[in-house]
């Protein structure tokens, strides 16, 4: 928006010049630069922009041969050219160009001054325009080629989350197989061989003796249950989310996870709540903010609680209104009986708090 308004103010500037210094006639004057700001404005919509630069000169030079004897309508022909350099292809600016200068040299033919100082300074202005357009064009490919790999990146990023996954599950299970096929059976053997001897001989201590491998075995039973299904709770769950969401989404996540984080025994509630927070913030990053970096920072506070910080960089000077979306996360952060702050500081915009073990 702002590049729109620079973009403006040269254009209003330039038809105020022409008002005030050599206008004959202010009203057909107002009048023009009313429908030169119109087609201005129209430019922003990215539609047929060769035909609006084209009647945007065709208006300009028309004012200046019946309005005014001057040499700023070719000022004002060159500023438009530059214009055009970041917005029309290279093809069209090649057009827009001969159109230019060919209007500009017959324009100050006419007036019948300072003629060959014209020819040079428009042929000059073409080669720096020329030479613009062509680094302007460079960095666009180089944008659309950085969105290229950068989709190529998260598109590998999500087969390797995928694939640590799998590799994660696969292990969990093998291990399970290998407890239950041999410390699984062994306890079932030797619970058979107590069972029989606790009969053959009547002896407490066989009984004492089954009933600590018959607790072994359920103990083991759980475990290898616990290996072959997913982890749902905990931080480690909740990186693994947020990581995904980095992947899924436009964003590059700096995550910084602080020694001792990882072992907070954090419920499958409270482990949901500090993902939607996270989650949340990242979205609001996403919507308001111009930068696609957000910082990420997991801790573990002096009372043994979760501590949280997320923040992007910020540009613009508006004041920051808590919306919706932050408001519901402050009252679901308040029910686990946690803290929650949202502030702004002349760089950053900030997520922080607290949730308790």
């Amino acid at each position: 928006m702002m590049h729109f308004w620079i973009r403006g103010s040269f254009i209003s500037g330039f038809w105020v010049l022409f008002i005030v210094q050599d206008s004959t006639n202010i009203a057909v004057s107002l009048l023009a630069f009313a429908i030169s700001f119109a087609l201005f404005c129209l430019l922003s919509l990215n539609r047929a922009l060769l035909t609006h630069y084209l009647i945007l000169s065709v208006i300009g030079l028309s004012h200046g041969w019946v309005m005014m004897e001057s040499l700023l309508p070719i000022l004002y022909l060159q500023m438009l050219a530059i214009d055009a350099s970041y917005r029309l292809s290279t093809k069209n600016l090649y057009y827009y160009l001969l159109f230019n200068g060919s209007m500009s040299i017959l324009y100050a033919y006419s007036l019948g001054d300072f003629f060959i100082e014209i020819i040079i300074s428009t042929v000059l202005c073409i080669i720096l325009i020329l030479s613009l357009n062509h680094h302007v064009v460079m960095r666009h490919e180089q944008r659309e080629l950085y969105d290229q790999l950068l989709g190529e990146y998260r598109k590998s990023k999500r087969l390797n989350l995928s694939a640590q996954r799998n590799a994660r599950l696969e292990e969990r299970t093998k291990i399970a197989r290998d407890m239950h096929d041999s410390v699984g059976h062994r306890l079932t053997a030797l619970i058979m061989k107590l069972e029989m001897l606790s009969i053959t001989h009547q002896d407490a201590d066989y009984q004492d003796l089954k009933e600590m491998a018959m607790k072994s075995l359920e103990e083991t039973r759980q475990a290898v249950s616990a290996l072959q299904t997913e982890e749902h709770e905990g931080i480690s769950t909740v990186v693994h989310l947020i990581r995904k969401l980095e992947a899924e989404s436009h964003m590059l996540v700096q995550f910084t996870v602080k020694q001792g984080v990882l072992s907070i025994p954090l419920t499958n509630q409270k482990s949901v709540v500090l993902y939607r927070v996270i989650q949340e913030a990242l979205t609001n990053a996403m919507r308001h903010a111009q930068s696609r970096e957000v910082d990420v920072t997991l801790g573990k506070a002096a009372t043994g609680a979760v501590s949280f910080e997320i923040s992007n960089a910020v540009f613009d000077s508006e004041p920051f209104t808590e919306g919706f979306g932050l408001t519901n996360m402050k009252k679901r952060v308040d029910e686990v009986k946690g803290s929650m702050e949202i502030y702004r500081t002349e760089k950053k915009f900030i997520v922080s708090g607290m949730i308790p073990v």
